[in-house]
């Protein structure tokens, strides 16, 4: 504990000298940061085909351009996102201006996972220095190669009373829970959450928390079906199903089923040869998914694997018809490349079910009918919603990313990201000398109760 506890003292004093830092250092600090990211380009792939087998094309869109989309998009946009809010004053608080600032938190803790353990590690971290913290980054260690880079990068790019990494396991995890830190941002599964959540508030310290969830999507009988079929095979299997946000189950309307699902198992099997397949965590998480998958078929479900089995930690991908509650698929969350599919009639029995369900990270919705776009937005909820498309709302720099409810809150990415690592400080300034407000000080005389008469019925 002393390690981390020195560690974080001196950052908690580099802290108060970087609420005073202009937009020109910490967007000199986002500068370096590109050109590192772009300058180990190789370095990159490299560690995330040793943990991950992750194909360089892969880690290139879904790992390194991701990051380097948020670090522009910082840098192009830090000096507007710094700038004072100035709020316009009602006639009761005329001869005030107000306005809100942006003030670093302090001090702030970043647990990323093992999934996209470049990319979920790097948004975080931009958005933090973008608003001006210093910041402590705990990486997966499932990801060792991943992580070794990580702490390669910051000590390369951050003085160590700004950026620091902390290696290691659980127990390191929860050595560093244990500090006050004034900002802790959580990836990773809800029970884990739980336990950030918790240690956060021994010290009332403010969290994000972006947590996982089945997040379903549905085919009514107005989509393009070949459009969602080649949507949906590379969001489902991207990273090997390994994604948070990733089409966790699907309903597709009777009348468009069976074409659907044709077109949905020849996009399967295209869209993934093995060269381009990303592997599984390890041999724990590959036996849980296979047990997901025997689990099934022993309660009923009838199960088409593409391509059969990979070799070198390769699980390749697997739809499952004929599912219901009773399984495992569609109780947990897969986290995989298995995909579970269900026939419905009517869109009133999808929105019920969604809605008996936690709230989902995502939702997506493939459809030309825009009533029933509408009904989905409104009589839903969850973290975020894609029409006609999968999983690349992650990728846009300007909209907020987060869940809610059991998916998480607080949100990230752009702006949004910014905001999440800074207090909204509100500032009023007043006029010196007569001001409206004392005209209504006490003494409450018979003049002073006719005026807060007007105001309660005026103002």
């Amino acid at each position: 504990m002393s390690g981390f506890k020195e560690v974080f003292e001196q950052q908690r004093k580099r802290s108060l000298l970087l609420r005073s830092e202009g937009y020109r250092q910490r967007r000199q600090r986002l500068r370096d940061l590109e050109r590192w990211i772009v300058d180990h380009r190789s370095a990159i792939n490299e560690a995330l085909w040793n943990d991950l087998r992750k194909s360089p094309q892969e880690t290139n869109l879904a790992e390194i351009y991701t990051a380097l989309a948020e670090v522009r998009e910082a840098r192009k946009n830090l000096k507007s996102w710094m700038e004072p809010e100035h709020i316009h004053a009602p006639f009761t608080y005329l001869g005030t201006s107000g306005f809100n600032l942006h003030e670093p938190k302090g001090v702030c803790l970043i647990i990323s996972p093992w999934n996209y353990p470049f990319n979920l590690a790097l948004g975080p971290l931009i958005s933090a220095v973008a608003a001006g913290n210093s910041f402590m980054l705990k990486p997966s260690e499932l990801t060792p190669n991943t992580s070794s880079l990580l702490k390669h990068m910051v000590e390369d790019v951050f003085e160590k009373d700004i950026g620091f990494v902390a290696e290691g396991d659980a127990k390191i995890a929860q050595e560093l829970l244990e500090l006050p830190f004034d900002h802790m941002f959580f990836t990773g599964s809800p029970t884990v959450g739980m336990i950030v959540m918790e240690a956060a508030s021994k010290n009332l310290s403010s969290v994000t928390l972006e947590l996982g969830g089945k997040s379903p999507t549905i085919i009514d009988e107005t989509a393009d079906l070949k459009d969602a079929a080649q949507k949906i095979s590379w969001g489902k299997w991207l990273n090997a199903g390994q994604t948070c946000l990733a089409p966790d189950y699907l309903f597709i309307h009777e009348k468009v089923y069976s074409k659907f699902m044709t077109l949905l198992k020849t996009h399967a099997s295209e869209r993934y040869p093995e060269e381009f397949y990303t592997g599984i965590i390890n041999e724990k998480h590959h036996l849980r998914l296979r047990g997901m998958v025997e689990n099934a078929v022993e309660l009923g479900a009838e199960k088409f694997e593409v391509s059969g089995e990979f070799s070198d930690r390769k699980m390749a991908p697997v739809i499952l018809e004929n599912t219901d509650d009773k399984m495992l698929v569609m109780t947990e969350e897969i986290f995989g490349p298995i995909l579970p599919v269900l026939k419905y009639s009517d869109l009133n029995q999808v929105i019920d079910y969604i809605n008996s369900k936690p709230k989902p990270l995502s939702l997506y919705y493939f459809s030309r009918s825009n009533k029933n776009q509408e009904r989905i937005l409104k009589e839903t909820s969850s973290g975020n919603v894609v029409i006609n498309d999968s999983v690349l709302q992650f990728a846009h720099p300007g909209l907020a990313f987060g869940g809610v409810g059991q998916s998480g809150f607080g949100k990230s990415h752009g702006k949004d990201g910014f905001m999440a690592f800074s207090n909204k400080k509100a500032v009023l300034r007043q006029r010196i000398g007569f001001t409206s407000a004392k005209l209504l000080y006490p003494p409450y005389t018979q003049l002073k109760n006719r005026l807060i008469n007007i105001l309660l019925k005026y103002f």
